[in-house]
């Protein structure tokens, strides 16, 4: 008896289960299609075909689809149209996202063939057949001020290179120029004598990902020389090396000049990245015979003597006994010849 009563509970919920089923795909159904196929035309019609990545590209991708390689850009790089949806120039929340009109123009004629069957050229392109001035024109028009501010008195502008050459707009969210690890890549394409002097045996560790060409060089332009980020060459140099910046008790004359007196930057052969070794860079300017180490030819002292004027280049390297040589407090310092002590 009690078998018979299970069988039948089964046999109520398992046609409960099917009416429920039943149920629902009807209602379903009812949702599925709310209009004739007919009616759907229509919608379509007046909508036009959907926008793929940007507002109103629709015009564009109907034709530039995922599958369109343009091109190579100045740097040689060949991205697919579309990737730009990866990019800030393709979010769809932000209002200020441009259009493909935007930098392109509405290249009416672009869009039908002429009459000898060629589809003419958008009204913008970025080749290197395209005046700098009418590629910037797209980019000014949005990116202005900041550090752009200097953008048409830079060096980068007067010489003709236009942002499209550095910057590559359609990429996969990627930039080469906007990280510091590819960075270099961008700026030794035309820079290749700098290039040199960052393989070289001492360097500011740009090879190592440590230090980037736009940690110093403001590439859209500055009021400093060189492109410089900051006003002054030293104010540069202190923005890493403050405690060259002083004030001293006493003071290098040359330090506070210009660190490019006695440093190259980018790279040298002898160590600090100093142009040549002590004594010979030093006796550029020390070299008369009121400064104590008058330049001498290299050679052997006659004899056991603590005269500077007979031990010729035998030892003398300047940083032995002059350790602080950016400026010194040391107030045993008072004459010129003991400065610079530690």
């Amino acid at each position: 008896m009690k078998m018979r009563k299970r069988q039948s509970i089964v046999k109520k919920m398992s046609g409960v289960i099917v009416r429920l089923a039943g149920l629902a795909l009807a209602v379903g159904l009812s949702f599925s299609i709310p209009v004739s196929a007919q009616d759907v035309t229509k919608n379509t019609s007046k909508m036009g075909p959907a926008d793929t990545v940007l507002r109103g590209d629709a015009k564009c991708t109907s034709c530039h689809d995922d599958s369109d390689n343009p091109p190579p850009t100045m740097l040689g790089e060949r991205p697919w149209v579309l990737s730009i949806g990866k990019t800030k120039h393709g979010t769809t929340a932000d209002g200020r996202t441009p259009t493909c009109s935007s930098c392109h123009g509405e290249s009416t004629p672009h869009m039908k063939k002429g009459p000898d069957g060629k589809r003419p050229a958008p009204d913008r392109t970025f080749k290197k057949t395209t005046p700098a001035e009418v590629q910037d024109e797209a980019c000014t028009t949005c990116h202005k001020g900041g550090n752009r501010t200097f953008w048409d008195n830079s060096a980068h502008h007067a010489n003709g290179v236009a942002c499209a050459t550095c910057h590559n707009v359609h990429n996969n969210g990627h930039d080469k120029v906007r990280d510091k690890v590819t960075q270099t890549e961008v700026c030794f394409s035309c820079h290749k004598d700098k290039r040199a002097e960052i393989n070289r045996p001492s360097h500011h560790p740009v090879k190592e990902g440590k230090v980037a060409c736009s940690d110093c060089h403001n590439p859209h332009g500055s009021s400093g020389p060189k492109q410089l980020k900051r006003d002054t060459v030293n104010e540069t140099c202190y923005q890493c090396h403050m405690e060259k910046r002083g004030p001293f008790l006493h003071n290098h004359q040359p330090v506070n000049e210009e660190c490019t007196l006695c440093h190259n930057p980018h790279g040298t052969t002898v160590a600090n990245l100093l142009k040549s070794r002590p004594p010979f860079l030093c006796q550029q300017c020390h070299n008369d015979i009121s400064s104590g180490h008058p330049g001498q030819l290299g050679r052997l002292p006659t004899g056991p003597t603590t005269s500077t004027g007979q031990l010729g280049t035998v030892g003398r390297g300047c940083l032995n006994c002059h350790t602080s040589i950016h400026g010194d407090n040391n107030p045993q310092g008072s004459t010129a010849t003991r400065r610079f002590f530690r």
